[in-house]
């Protein structure tokens, strides 16, 4: 028995041993004729089931290798394939650093394989990955191409017209959207015409956008998250973009400022982009037809970025920018908006480690002011700085992600209700959290627990924030999956939801204020028991791939928003009289809603032909304390069909097509004369008359608006030059058939305002 049980330990010792004696590759994947990391590249130790795809830094680490010779395969159908003999030695971690060659954009089996890897060892569940070239897909309004026009065509995202520039994401207003540039979270990231964004297209390398159920690595918002990486900037040659077209112009240079003697030296590197618009002025020239005055969007962006990068791959930067926004409605409303800041990231690999740390400092401040026909002007502020630190291991398929973030930022708000009342604060406000991220993959499962810990310090409140992502393999070809999770924020929207044009886009600091009872739709009473939003995610769905190039993806899903802070339309009395209830005199209120849906994602890809076909249902519903309401942005049915084909000689077409049902607006029950009883009790008021009319207005969003469906469409043509410069003529057309559809009305001016008609364009774009 004894002789049994040694033998057995011997031999379970042994088996560890041996499983320690293992090595590690790990580097960095980059075009070789720019120096820029190359993501979602398939990096394979051939004939083994060792292998990775990069991230969004071009990082690839594969571990567990036992000792032995290998052949290292990278795939990537913009590139040639590589290939190159290795040999693993145990206990150590080999950095291989890898350029790709220009090869063509190939569409392989290989290709497919990499990505139906990903497929299987990834959750992914409401988690679209763009690239420039998937912006690109779509239409360009105006002749170039934006990430505000490919966000209109992701499932679940709504958008309420051609101005006003917000998007809504699954029940979720714009104020629970997080939205992220190199770490750096920007306030305000769409311009007032809602084609365009504030980010060049040509600087972004990559875009995460979560609709839903995203892990605990984001925090501070309970809706959506859309996380974008830029460029480094060219490492080999100066290079260029200018553009022009009727909408604006944009300019666009990189470089190095020292280039690497050879692979084991390091480079800096810079980008720059500049883009402005003067539709405002040139509308009068183009689209006289549209308005006499000029269409009044303008807005210029200034974007930088300075990329010192290591010979191993690891790098910092610093980079700063200046956005800022400009409309002015004839006789209603004039609104300006800036944003700058400025920050600095960095990616780390400790020598002889499988760790990648990442760490990122930033400071930004965003102002709005709206000035609205005589009312008192409408301002808001909020400026900050954001520090966090991450750390990522992998071990085989799994990964392990842990991090830490502190952000401090002050908000400034002054704003006059529908009563005239005045509501305003000022507020520093500190938030720390700290998360640990786990995927593991484990036969024909992929789970990801993850945890987050909030903790809000000017409201005292600590929030615990379990979530889960899950999937299974079920078949070679059909995948199911599930992601949910808890979440919190503590910022609200500094607008009311009667407004009819959301223009206004401020923040508020969540405040403590509130009234100490809720009041549930079904008329249950409860205490307060924080001064939070929340609300808790729940996503079911599934992959099937129908081809090798055609895969179906359906997605439902669930949002229960338990807790929401609102401005209070209904405060009219002051705060300090105690005879007023809550509801009557609080500055803010809280509310509770749902959203539910399903989305339905059908993709076609080939070499020459890209098809995009997205149909969502949903379902949004808000609670105030007083009555159930649809918000502004419930559209029940969303349609948007994306075409793209490259036919031969440099030729392109791109067309998108887009449905939805009418949106909710609030109609007008009748007018009264406001009479100001002058003549006192003599006042007759069978005849007298006042030229101010008042509204009395129905239910709250009651009613519809009629359905909107617009197309779009680009053709394009590249002139490629003997010295590999490159002119891109465009010719467009946006709204083509020329639909009016319906923005708003105004009754008491006998008025109907509609979206932007037939827009055609030509647009030039010089590549050096």
């Amino acid at each position: 028995m004894f002789k049994k049980i040694a033998l057995s330990i011997i031999l379970a010792v042994s088996a560890l041993f041996v499983y320690a004696q293992t090595g590690s590759v790990r580097g960095f994947v980059y075009d070789k004729k720019t120096g820029e990391p190359l993501l979602f590249t398939s990096v394979q130790l051939l004939n083994t089931s060792f292998g990775a795809n990069t991230d969004a830094n071009g990082y690839y680490s594969i571990t567990k290798v036992p000792p032995g010779e290998y052949t290292i395969v990278v795939n990537n159908f913009q590139f040639a394939p590589y290939s190159e003999s290795i040999t693993i030695v145990a206990n150590r971690t080999i950095d291989k650093k890898i350029n790709l060659l220009d090869g063509g954009e190939i569409l392989s089996e290989v290709d497919i394989s990499a990505e139906r890897k990903e497929a299987k060892t990834e959750v992914k569940i409401s988690e679209i990955t763009v690239t420039k070239k998937d912006i690109k897909s779509v239409p360009a309004i105006g002749g170039e191409s934006d990430i505000a026009t490919y966000f209109q065509t992701v499932p679940g995202v709504v958008t309420t017209g051609d101005q006003g520039g917000q998007l809504y994401v699954r029940g979720g207003s714009p104020i629970q959207n997080k939205v992220l540039l190199d770490g750096m979270t920007i306030y305000n990231p769409f311009h007032s015409i809602g084609f365009f964004s504030v980010f060049d297209t040509e600087i972004i390398r990559s875009a995460d956008i979560y609709t839903g159920g995203f892990s605990a690595e984001y925090g501070g918002r309970i809706s959506s998250v859309m996380d974008i990486t830029t460029k480094d900037g060219n490492k080999t040659s100066q290079s260029g973009r200018l553009s022009l077209t009727p909408f604006g112009a944009k300019g666009l240079l990189e470089g190095p400022i020292k280039k690497a003697k050879d692979d084991n030296d390091g480079t800096i590197s810079y980008i720059f982009s500049a883009k402005t618009s003067y539709l405002e002025q040139s509308s009068k020239i183009f689209y006289p037809y549209v308005d006499s005055a000029g269409l009044p969007f303008n807005f210029t962006d200034f974007y930088g970025k300075i990329s010192f990068a290591g010979a191993t791959g690891s790098k910092f930067n610093v980079f700063g920018f200046n956005f800022n926004d400009r409309v002015r409605y004839q006789g209603i409303s004039n609104l300006a908006w800036n944003s700058f800041g400025a920050g600095s990231n960095f990616v780390l690999l400790p020598y002889g480690s499988n760790a990648l740390i990442t760490g990122k400092l930033s400071y930004s401040k965003y102002e709005i002011a709206l000035q609205e026909d005589d009312l008192p002007e409408r301002r808001s502020s909020i400026d900050g700085f954001d520090f966090g630190f991450d750390f990522k291991y992998f071990i085989k398929q799994d990964e392990i992600k842990y991090g830490i973030e502190l952000l401090g930022f002050t908000t400034d708000f002054v704003f006059n209700n529908a009563a005239n009342r005045v509501i305003q604060q000022k507020q520093n406000t500190t938030e720390f959290s700290a998360y640990v991220d786990y995927k593991m993959v484990r036969g024909l499962f992929v789970i990801q627990p993850s945890f987050r810990l909030q903790y809000y310090a000017s409201l005292g409140n600590t929030s615990p924030e379990p979530r889960l992502g899950l999937k299974y393999n079920a078949a070679d070809n059909l995948r199911f999956k599930f992601a949910g999770g808890f979440y919190s924020q503590n910022f609200i929207a500094a607008n009311s939801d009667r407004d009819v044009v959301n223009l206004f886009y401020g923040f508020l600091s969540g405040p403590d204020n509130l009234q100490g009872k809720i009041i549930d739709e079904d008329g249950t009473v409860r205490d307060r028991t924080h001064s939070l939003q929340k609300s808790q995610h729940a996503i079911f769905g599934f992959e099937l791939d129908l081809t090798n190039k055609l895969l179906l993806n359906v997605e439902g899903y669930y949002k229960n928003f338990s807790q929401l802070t609102n401005v209070n339309r209904f405060k009219i009395f002051e705060e300090s009289d105690a005879s007023a209830p809550d509801l009557l005199k609080r500055d803010y209120i809280i509310e509770t809603g749902a959203a539910k849906g399903i989305d339905f994602l059908l993709k076609y890809t080939t070499k020459k032909m890209y098809i995009w076909a997205v149909y969502s249902l949903g379902k949004v519903d808000r609670w105030d304390g007083f009555q159930t309401y649809s918000p502004v942005f419930d559209r029940r049915h969303n349609v948007n069909l994306v075409f793209t084909y490259a036919f031969k000689n440099n030729w392109e077409v791109n067309a998108r097509w887009n449905f939805g049902s009418g949106l909710p607006f609030t109609p007008r029950s009748g007018y009264y004369h406001n009479v100001d009883f002058s003549n006192g009790l003599s006042t007759d008021l069978t005849t007298v008359n006042s030229d101010d009319l008042q509204t009395i207005l129905g239910s709250l969003n009651s009613s519809r608006l009629p359905t909107y469906h617009r197309l779009d469409i680009t053709v394009k043509k590249d002139v490629i030059f003997k010295n590999k410069t490159k002119l891109e003529i465009n010719v467009g057309a946006t709204n083509l058939y020329n639909r009016e559809n319906i923005f708003y009305v105004i009754p008491e001016r006998n008025q109907s305002i509609y979206q932007l008609p037939l827009l055609p364009s030509i647009g030039i774009a010089w590549n050096f």
